[in-house]
């Protein structure tokens, strides 16, 4: 049971191994971990890699919850294994990696396509000609301060049932970042209808959410994709009404 696991007992973790170089199928291994107070997965997974099994690979870096690096399925989740508390999981820990990327082996699977969506929506600010500090009202930074904090994990995008099987489709870590600039008022008026159009594409824009929300069960920053790409159509829809786009 969930938060039952005591000081020096063991967890069981079952681990998902793939090398397309050497393994014709995907299996699992298991391994027994010692628990100890604080235990996250990302320290299981250190100690299996350093004390037990030195061929594991997986990502991780800041261990902060920052870089989004260590994101993987863990008990058939989404999650951040540096944040996730083995003890709130109980004594058996399935490791697995993101759905729906393609495995370059064991947990360690191919951003590449997930980084060329970010880029496409031109994930930075093109500010304004101006020599003076620009300046924004508390009201329009509450607009963008939840999607800036978005640290791209990918796990929305693993949870997101259109991104699984529609790979022209930017997602929702994409688009969210797409909304985030476009209602910053300090960047060129003539950059804004680019970003409404990258988000009216019939293939790859906001038409193709179906509003499910899965995304926003998952992201460990609390961000909620859905209901920002929602105002994303909002958006869309009234600036091809009114000829801006």
């Amino acid at each position: 049971m969930p938060g039952r696991v005591r000081e020096g007992e063991t967890v069981r973790f079952t681990v998902f191994r793939f090398d397309p170089k050497s393994d014709k199928v995907p299996y699992y291994l298991e391994y027994e971990v010692p628990y100890r107070k604080g235990m996250t997965v990302l320290d299981g997974l250190l100690y299996i890699l350093q004390e037990l099994d030195p061929t594991l690979a997986f990502r991780y870096s800041c261990r902060a919850k920052i870089c989004g690096s260590c994101a993987m399925m863990i008990n058939g989740v989404q999650r951040l294994a540096c944040e996730t508390q083995v003890a709130d999981l109980g004594r058996r820990v399935k490791v697995e990696p993101l759905a729906h990327f393609r495995v370059l082996k064991d947990l360690v699977v191919d951003i590449e396509p997930f980084l060329r969506q970010m880029e496409a929506v031109m994930p930075y600010l093109y500010p304004k000609e101006d020599v003076r500090e620009p300046r924004v009202s508390p009201k329009e930074f509450e607009k963008y301060k939840s999607p800036s904090d978005c640290i791209w994990c990918g796990a929305c995008v693993s949870a997101c049932p259109v991104a699984a099987t529609d790979p022209l489709f930017l997602g929702p870590a994409a688009l969210t970042q797409l909304y985030r600039f476009a209602v910053d008022s300090r960047e060129r008026d003539d950059v804004k209808p680019l970003r409404l159009l990258v988000a009216d594409s019939e293939g790859s824009g906001v038409w193709r959410c179906h509003q499910v929300y899965a995304c926003a069960e998952v992201c460990p920053k609390h961000i909620r994709p859905g209901s920002l790409i929602a105002e994303l159509k909002r958006m869309t829809l009234k600036a091809r009404l009114t000829g801006r786009i």
